[in-house]
């Protein structure tokens, strides 16, 4: 008897030993920036592999293009407290919540075992004060990666899917350039966790079934996989694609509102959309062109022109990218192209 009860008690102090720490939720709450993302806990592994308790992965349906970087998308919502369903926008998290997001790129494309090098964490913080955005760069050891409030720039190259090699100077945004796109009405907002993005017929019911979120109605909305043609119409991943790509500014309360333009993807006003709309300010960045989108030429349209720059004074979106998005581009030139001129 005594024997087991030693083993028994080796057993326990064993499993008490190993046990992760939980997530730091009065790091999330406090009003410190933490300098190391390790003083969060949302890993228990230390390199951003594998998430600690209620730290969930997550995809969206479209995701915004990154200059093909891969990205691994988490969730935390603090024991006992869910996110509030939204119809029509993103889910309102509650205090002590996070959403991270890392960016790595394989060293080939077409070899799924690759290694992959992961250069960058963003994190969102649910704080009473509202949301905060911190960019933080992985060690070149992969241990841990260091608050970079100032961003950096990073030589990145892989193979892509085409056997071709690539090279960047790849941008970790500043904390204002986060703002940039993330503003709403001077505060920080979420751009992707809304329901039509995140609604995939399922992945809403398991938000619930891990607490994470209060309901998921049967008739939530979805919007398709940009590049999955069984998915959805042509019209609906062009939108869909606009509605990620651009909408975080191009919508009635975003830092472009001014344009006129507006690409949500609920949006209902056709020249709302570009549709034979003429450029409020007319200068290089129209390319000469009369339209966001004249129908059936996208060789006529600004949309195309500024997809197809890097000129920073011409490109589109302005900031996140500093390649062609080509796969991209195709689906919008097929897009206009298919609109009846008569539009």
């Amino acid at each position: 008897m005594i024997r087991a009860l030693a083993a028994l008690a080796g057993w326990l102090a064993l499993v008490s030993a190993s046990a992760p720490m939980p997530v730091a939720q009065d790091v999330i709450t406090g009003d410190t920036l933490p300098r190391s993302l390790s003083e969060f806990r949302f890993f228990t592994d230390g390199i951003g592999h594998s998430p600690n308790d209620r730290v969930r992965p997550y995809a969206l349906n479209t995701p915004l293009f990154s200059d093909y970087a891969l990205k691994n998308r988490f969730v935390y919502v603090p024991e006992g407290q869910t996110a509030t369903y939204n119809a029509d926008g993103v889910f309102e998290f509650p205090v002590g919540s996070a959403l991270i997001k890392s960016f790595g790129y394989p060293a080939d494309f077409r070899d799924p075992d690759s290694e992959i090098r992961w250069l960058e964490t963003r994190v969102l913080l649910r704080r009473d004060s509202g949301w905060v955005a911190l960019p933080y760069v992985w060690n070149e050891d992969g241990s841990d990666a260091t608050l970079r409030r100032a961003g950096r720039r990073m030589p990145v190259s892989w193979i892509d899917a085409n056997g071709e090699t690539q090279e960047i100077s790849y941008r970790v945004p500043n904390q204002n350039q986060c703002k940039t796109c993330h503003a709403r009405d001077d505060e920080i907002a979420l751009i992707g966790p809304n329901a039509r993005n995140l609604n995939d017929g399922v992945r809403l019911a398991q938000w619930v079934d891990w607490s994470i979120l209060d309901q998921a109605p049967d008739d939530a909305p979805r919007v398709p996989v940009w590049d999955d043609p069984g998915s959805g119409t042509l019209d609906e991943r062009a939108r869909a694609y606009l509605d990620i790509n651009c909408a975080h500014c191009h919508e009635r309360e975003g830092s472009a509102s001014n344009s006129g333009l507006f690409l949500s993807y609920n949006e209902d006003q056709t020249v709302a959309r570009g549709i034979l709309k003429r450029p409020v300010a007319a200068g290089r960045g129209s390319g000469g062109r009369d339209f966001d989108i004249e129908p059936g030429h996208p060789e006529r349209s600004i949309f195309v022109y500024r997809m197809q720059s890097r000129d920073p004074g011409i490109a589109m979106p302005e900031l996140g990218r500093g390649m062609l998005h080509d796969e991209g581009i195709a689906l919008i030139e097929e897009y206009i192209a298919a609109m009846d001129e008569q539009s």
